[in-house]
């Protein structure tokens, strides 16, 4: 059985998407539900941090890249040359790592969802269920939001406003 996971990663392969500038996040969601849809063998959409115009998407051939990305409002096609891991792999960062070093008081950006690139301040954590409850700094009464630890990025460190206040 090890022998036919190896194979079946051995055969899934890495596919450019382009896409329209600024609009990764919706094609990513438009694929991602079109792969449910039509139950591609299509394994993981990856919007790398700081690459506009593209996403990639690791599937098990290019004709099951190229379904997912039919008709999908702005997606403009898949690359002709497969993308090898490690052209990718300085733009992935492990999610792991992300989760542990999240704390409370941290000044986040919001990087899905309603509240996408406003600022907020973590003020609950539950690192068990992924969670933390937010409230985003610009509203005029505080509202507490619970979100997915995956949808902030840490912006500002607690740390850095003690040093500022001394």
């Amino acid at each position: 059985m090890p022998e036919e996971q190896e194979s079946k990663i051995e055969e899934t392969k890495i596919f450019a998407l382009r896409t329209t500038a600024n609009r990764e996040e919706q094609v990513a969601d438009f694929l991602s539900s079109n792969v449910q849809k039509k139950n591609l063998p299509v394994y993981s959409i990856v919007r790398a941090h700081g690459m506009r115009g593209y996403i990639f998407v690791e599937a098990k051939d290019r004709k099951s890249a190229e379904e997912g990305a039919f008709r999908i409002p702005y997606a403009r096609g898949i690359l002709p040359a497969e993308i090898d891991m490690s052209e990718i792999e300085h733009m992935l960062e492990k999610s792991s790592q992300a989760k542990m070093t999240i704390e409370k008081n941290d000044i986040v950006e919001i990087i899905s969802g309603p509240f996408k690139r406003e600022l907020a301040k973590i003020t609950r954590l539950d690192k068990e269920k992924e969670e933390i409850v937010i409230e985003l700094l610009e509203a005029a009464v505080p509202i507490p939001i619970t979100t997915s630890i995956d949808s902030v990025k840490v912006v500002r460190r607690d740390k850095d406003d003690d040093e500022k206040e001394e």
